[in-house]
C-alpha cells in the first residue's frame, strides 16, 4: 500500500510540473535555477492541493476529487474552460441546478473581495498572464494572498487539446463566484 501512495506522490507532482513543449530527440536542457524552482513550486502546489482536499467535504470535495483524476489523467474535454469544469461538476454530482452564485458581475465593474473565495469555487478572472481575456478556473488556495496570487485549476481552452492543470494566477480581478451547495 505504502508503494501505491509513493507512486500516487510522485504522479501528482509530474501532474503539477508538465511541459507541454514538443518532444524532440535532444538531450534536456542542464538543470537551472529556474527549473529548481518550478520543482519546489511544485512541491509548494501538491502541499496546497493536499490540504484542500483535506479541509474540504461534501459536493466540494467530491469536485476536487474528481477534477484532480481528470487532471493526473490527463483527459480532455471538447470545448473550453467552461466545458471542462462543467463536465467535472456534473460527474462530481453538482449538476447545474446545485450550483449556486456567490458573486455575479462584468468585466470592468466592481470585483470580489479576495476574503469571498473559498477552496473549490468556480471563478471567472481577468487572465492577466495571457492577454488580459476572461478565464474560468476552480480555486484550490492562497499562494501570496496579500498579492492576490491564487492556486487555479486551470485548463487552457481555446479547443487546444491540452490537460488541465495547477498554476498560479493573478486573483485581483475575480467577477464571477459560483460555489457548489
Amino acid at each position: 500500500m505504502k508503494k501505491i501512495g509513493f507512486i500516487c506522490v510522485i504522479l501528482s507532482l509530474a501532474a503539477c510540473n508538465v511541459s507541454h513543449q514538443p518532444k524532440s530527440n535532444q538531450s534536456p536542457p542542464p538543470k537551472s535555477k529556474q527549473s529548481h524552482q518550478s520543482i519546489e513550486q511544485s512541491q509548494d502546489h501538491f502541499s496546497l492541493i493536499n490540504q484542500a482536499m483535506m479541509q474540504s467535504q461534501g459536493r466540494v470535495k467530491a469536485v476536487l476529487a474528481e477534477t484532480r483524476k481528470m487532471t493526473l489523467m490527463q483527459e480532455i474535454i471538447k470545448g473550453g474552460c467552461w466545458d471542462f469544469l462543467d463536465t467535472a461538476w456534473t460527474r462530481a454530482g453538482v449538476p447545474r441546478q446545485a450550483r449556486q452564485v456567490i458573486y455575479a458581475n462584468k468585466i470592468g465593474g466592481t470585483y470580489a473581495n479576495p476574503n469571498q473565495l473559498q477552496i473549490g469555487d468556480w471563478i471567472y478572472y481577468v487572465n492577466h498572464s495571457y492577454h488580459d481575456i476572461e478565464h474560468s478556473g476552480m480555486f484550490i488556495g492562497w499562494t501570496d494572498k496579500p498579492r492576490h496570487i491564487g492556486l487555479i485549476l486551470s485548463y487552457a481552452g481555446e479547443h487546444r487539446a491540452e490537460p488541465a492543470r495547477y498554476r498560479e494566477y493573478d486573483l485581483s480581478h475575480v467577477y464571477h463566484i459560483t460555489r457548489a451547495e
